[in-house]
């Protein structure tokens, strides 16, 4: 799937987790991330920091890549 911007990826975090049955506390727990910045994410908020958001996609399954 190609994303181009943050709420596509975020919305696409957020059906895998729902996918994945995480509650946003779940997820905010084993990674030590806060529930706000996982829902801020989700909702494609466009500040999120890059390095928690790599994180929280490699933790749902998710591989990335880049390519031009």
């Amino acid at each position: 799937m190609i994303i181009y911007n943050s709420k596509e990826f975020g919305a696409l975090l957020k059906a895998k987790r729902k996918e994945l049955k995480y509650t946003q506390k779940d997820v905010s727990k084993i990674l030590g991330l806060s529930v706000g910045f996982i829902s801020e994410l989700e909702n494609g908020k466009k500040t999120a920091e890059l390095e928690k958001a790599i994180k929280y996609a490699v933790f749902l399954g998710f591989n990335l890549e880049l390519s031009d």
